[in-house]
């Protein structure tokens, strides 16, 4: 496991990352009013309405009219917003506080907004094509933040970053080694655990839809694998 500090990658072609701060806010004030003071059931209750359930999207269940909040489709963005813990939650938004601003600055706030609720939903529907009859529900940002980390490797491979591994002593390596070996460490982990309490699929989903919406979604003149490092 290791923990991601900080990047040395200024940005060039936006001032603020607003779009990568926006997601951060709505995901932390979500689990802040809704899921951090409920109580076990409340907790699953919210769960289920706003989560991915893969049997629901597959048509092999239904849920009870007092839980049908959103259409079908529209769980494999939501579920997103919403985490287990406070520790989920932190986790996956450090990735997107070190990782999003530089993905931002390559696509334009918009286009970043669109690729993220892409690589969500990716990652969300992996996920349910590897359990389609599961009744659990999906939660968590890790489909979205995968892919933010796969298009973040495909531009700035040489990059240095700040990172802690097992303990708080920090090192300083390339992106391509750090977010490479975490890369390999997920699709390891689907095949290591494909039962575990981790949708490690729905990272692969999103690791997948990064790799390749980057290729669509960066602005004209943005260069994949930049070779200077810094």
């Amino acid at each position: 496991m290791f923990v991601p500090i900080h990047d040395t990658n200024s940005l060039s072609r936006i001032k603020r990352p607003i779009v990568t701060w926006l997601i951060i806010a709505a995901t932390v004030a979500v689990f802040a009013f809704f899921q951090a003071g409920s109580s076990g059931i409340e907790a699953s209750l919210i769960a289920y309405r706003f989560g991915a359930i893969p049997s629901v999207l597959t048509d092999q269940a239904v849920l009870p009219a007092e839980l049908a909040t959103l259409p079908n489709g529209l769980s494999l963005i939501t579920y997103s917003l919403l985490h287990g813990s406070w520790t989920h939650l932190a986790g996956n938004m450090l990735f997107l506080w070190v990782f999003g601003d530089n993905v931002e600055d390559a696509m334009g706030h918009v286009r970043f907004l669109l690729f993220y609720v892409l690589c969500a939903a990716v990652g969300g529907y992996v996920y349910v094509l590897s359990a389609p009859a599961s009744d659990i529900p999906l939660i968590g940002a890790s489909g979205a933040i995968s892919g933010v980390v796969a298009a973040y490797l495909m531009l700035h491979p040489k990059v240095k970053l700040w990172f802690l591994v097992f303990g708080p002593i920090p090192f300083r390596l390339r992106a391509q080694w750090v977010l490479g070996a975490w890369i390999i460490l997920q699709f390891y982990n689907v095949i290591a655990h494909p039962a575990g309490q981790v949708a490690w699929t729905s990272h692969v989903g999103g690791l997948i839809a990064g790799a390749v919406l980057i290729l669509f979604f960066r602005l004209p003149g943005t260069p994949l694998f930049d070779r200077s490092p810094s």
